[in-house]
Order: C-alpha cells, then structure tokens, then sequence
C-alpha cells in the first residue's frame, strides 16, 4: 500500500506554556504596563472628545430645546458606557499585572495556543496526537510534550 494513500495531515491545536523566570515577569509587566498606558490614553480621548461634543451640541442652539437634551443625554449615556468598558478593561489588566507579580520562581503558565499540523496513520493513537504543547523558558523552546 502506498505510504502517502495511509496517512493524513490534520490539523491541531499546540498549547503554549512558559516558566516563570526574572526575564518572563519583566516582559509581561512590561507588556501589561504598555496596555494599561493605551487605555490610559484611550481614557484621556475619550473625556476630551465628550467635552467637545456636549459643548458643540449646547452651542447649536440658543435655546436648548427638548429634542437637543435629548441628544445630550443620549449621547452623554453612551460616553459613559465606553469609559465604563475602557475602566473594565483597565480593571483587568491591573489584576493580571498582580497576578504576574506574585506568580513563583519555575512556575508554568499558559501562554496561549497555536495551531500545528501533524500526520496520523491508520493504527495512530488520534487522542495523543491532539495533546501536544510545547514548554517555553525566555523565549526559547524547552520541551515538547507529547506524540509528534
């Protein structure tokens, strides 16, 4: 029987983990901080444009009527309600940025998944195949887990 009739390329997903280390600790802060200083500024944007446009709109009129309040009000509802999904996700991050911080020497973490391909042939074990992931120390791979 021909070898390439018996086998399939499939593909998977690769879990990613990594070791707690010094360096690892320094560029996750180092990647929370830079994610918290875009909401941050994000933040600052936001507030700067609400005021601009609840001044522009008082402004239009000089007798604020009944249908301008209304669009001040509506408009004032959904300012807030993406400052309060930008401090939701500020919020988030700050534990995240706690959680690393008190994360142990050695530790493994997840760091996310990829997707990989592998061959499977009639007799494999599918289940096996699909349980890889591959261990990272500073960037570098230490150890694949799992049937290749």
């Amino acid at each position: 029987m021909d070898v390439s009739q018996s086998q399939l390329l499939l593909k998977r997903v690769v879990n990613i983990k990594a070791v707690v280390t010094p360096l690892w600790k320094e560029e996750a802060q180092k990647q929370l901080q830079s994610q918290l200083n875009q909401i941050d500024g994000r933040l600052q944007q936001l507030e700067m444009q609400s005021q601009r446009i609840l001044t522009e709109m008082q402004n239009q009129g000089a007798m604020p009527d009944a249908a301008v309040n209304q669009q001040i009000s509506s408009v004032q509802v959904k300012l807030n309600q993406d400052k309060s999904q930008l401090l939701q996700q500020k919020n988030q991050l700050l534990q995240q940025l706690q959680q690393v911080q008190t994360l142990e020497q050695d530790k493994e973490v997840s760091q996310g998944q990829i997707d990989g391909f592998f061959r499977v042939a009639v007799g494999d074990h599918m289940i096996k195949k699909m349980q890889v992931e591959i261990l990272l120390r500073d960037g570098v791979v230490e150890d694949i887990r799992g049937e290749l």
